[in-house]
Order: structure tokens, then sequence, then C-alpha cells
């Protein structure tokens, strides 16, 4: 055979070619390995979300039931400025008032449960609303995934100077004296301030008459102008008044003194041992929050209360910071919901 001679093709035996069945089973094989291998990389950042690695991959929505302006409005934004740094996402605060902030609340009870949205819970919500509404439409302690124990925020019992009494035992003394001619304001009904005077009246068996309003700002500026006698306020709105000698403090609402009025007594001290009704915040996610996410919201929330610039701001405006665990803030919630249920009982009121 010459070298420019096309040798020709040796056929393959039949034994060793692939049959049809043989080349389909391959091809099966191939595709659902290529198929496990996308699902796979598909699942990985839920995977790694679930298992708190890289969370949060978006940014936080950081729900606030009340509009801007308010004690939750400042908490929220304080805090969720350190948030943001800690996480290294943006936390966007998104005011959504409405319905005494049970809009707010069902917005994240429904809110997909991965960590990326939160609520600032108040007491009205989560401590109050069970005891004095008929139908709410979410469940304080089985839709939320409790996070921490933000802040307390004590009231304080203040009167219109034309109140004849220097201190708290001598108010209850006049009150005693005078039923149902004190007349004490608050900034709705069922709200802390109302229901701090209605447990008043049922321990110190005296009779005020509790007037409501529509917010605090009108309550305080019909105090001031001498329409009604007294008010369980918080005290961003009313020091000012005190410090001008519009307003006198008697005592608050704490189980301790304020550092932002260090000189005016708490009830509990001027008689009435165990007495305490604070306006509570707390930070909560979606029920079913995978726990490493709520976890690690935990730890970068009391990061941020801890830091000096964040405890000035807010206990400068009469907070006073906790950072309890998620398991803590949950038996506190459930304490509270028992608490008031009692003096709602007690006292008769009702939101329908």
């Amino acid at each position: 055979m010459s070298d420019n001679t096309t040798p020709k093709c040796r056929a393959v035996p039949r034994a060793h070619r692939p049959t049809r069945d043989r080349r389909t089973a391959v091809h099966t094989s191939l595709a659902a390995a290529c198929l496990a291998i996308t699902a796979c990389a598909t699942a990985l950042p839920v995977l790694a979300t679930t298992a708190g690695g890289s969370f949060p991959t978006r940014p936080v929505r950081f729900v606030v039931p009340f509009a801007p302006g308010g004690s939750t409005d400042t908490l929220a934004r304080v805090l969720g400025a350190r948030l943001a740094d800690g996480l290294g996402q943006p936390v966007v605060v998104d005011n959504r008032a409405g319905a005494n902030g049970d809009i707010g609340m069902q917005i994240v009870a429904s809110a997909p449960p991965d960590g990326h949205t939160i609520v600032l819970g108040y007491i009205a919500n989560l401590g109050i609303g069970p005891a004095v509404t008929a139908k709410m439409p979410y469940d304080p302690v089985r839709d939320f995934a409790p996070i921490t124990h933000l802040a307390n925020a004590p009231n304080i019992l203040v009167v219109h100077p034309s109140v004849p009494a220097g201190n708290f035992k001598a108010f209850v003394a006049y009150v005693k004296a005078n039923p149902r001619k004190v007349n004490f304001a608050s900034a709705s009904v069922a709200s802390i301030g109302h229901l701090t005077g209605e447990l008043l009246n049922g321990l110190a068996s005296i009779d005020m008459v509790h007037i409501p309003y529509k917010g605090s700002g009108q309550a305080v500026g019909d105090l001031v102008g001498g329409q009604v006698q007294a008010m369980f306020s918080g005290m961003s709105s009313t020091l000012p008044h005190v410090r001008a000698g519009k307003l006198r403090a008697l005592a608050v609402t704490s189980a301790k003194r304020s550092t932002a009025v260090p000189d005016v007594p708490t009830i509990a001290e001027s008689g009435f041992p165990g007495f305490e009704a604070t306006a509570w915040y707390g930070l909560l996610a979606p029920a079913r929050t995978p726990k490493p996410a709520v976890a690690r919201l935990h730890a970068e929330t009391v990061k941020a209360l801890a830091m000096p610039d964040v405890r000035q701001r807010l206990e400068g405006v009469g907070f006073e910071l906790v950072g309890s665990t998620p398991d803590e803030f949950a038996a506190y919630i459930r304490s509270e919901i028992a608490k008031w249920a009692k003096v709602v009982k007690a006292s008769g009121v009702r939101l329908e």
C-alpha cells in the first residue's frame, strides 16, 4: 500500500457500541445531575439566610405603627441608624399609622418570616390591646417572634398649679375628699395614661374622672390651660411645662426614680409599694422567623443600645434602655397582658 492511499475505517463491533437505551440513560442521568446542581445553587442563598450566615441579604424594613414625630418614631430612627451599621444593610423606617397602631402591627404579622421585616412594638398593641379590643387583627403572642425589650418610658403625674397639692400623698388625699371633681386627661381611651389613672383609682380607692383626647398634644394643652386638672403623661411633652412653672410634677410611675427627674419620687415610694405602670417598647419580627436571624438582630440591637451616643440621645428624652433576651421579652409580654387584663376588667374600659 502506497503512502497516499487513504486507509479504510474499521467498523466497531456491535457488542461495543452503546445501545439507544444506554445512551438515553446516560443523557437522563446527566440531565438529572444538572438539575440537582441548579437546585442546590438556587437554594444556597435561602439556606445561608436560614442558617444566619449571610443574613441580611437586602435592606431591612423597620415598621413603626405610628405617625412620625412621636416617641416610637424617635426610638426607631435613633436605633435604626446604628442597626444599619451593624447589619451591613440599610434599615428603612416605614411609618404605618392607623387604628391605634394595629395596621402597622398587622403588616408585620403577615410579612415573610425571613428577618427582613421588623416592627417597633408598643405596650398599647402588645400589652393592653388584647384586653380592650374585641377582635384584634393579630395575636400579640402567636404572630410575632420577640427580639428584645428595647426600653421603658415612665409616665409622670403632672397637675395644674391650681390643684392644692404639693406632693403625691396630698394629691391622693385631695381627690379622696373631692370624689369625681378631679379630671385627668389622656391621649386616648385605653392608652397607658388612661389605664394608669384607672389603676390608681382602684388601688387608692379614689374617683378621678377620665377625659380622653385625640392625642397627647391636645391633652397637654388643656392641662396647661386649666381645663383639666391632672395627667399621666410622657415626660417629653410635659417636662418643658414643668420647668416653666406651668405644671407641677408629683410622681413618676416607674419602679425606680427616673434619671431625667431624679428629684421626683415614684408612686411606689409614696405609699403604694409595687406600683408600676410604664410605657414600654420592643423589637419583634414575624412568627417563624429563623432563630439565627432573630439572634443576629438581637445581638446588633443590644450592641446599639449600649453605644454612648445612643444612650445619651434616648435617655435624654426619658427612655430607660433595657435590651433583654428574646425569651425574657416573650415572658414580659405575657405578664403585661395578664396585668392589664385585670385593670381593664376592674375599670370596665372597652374598645369595640
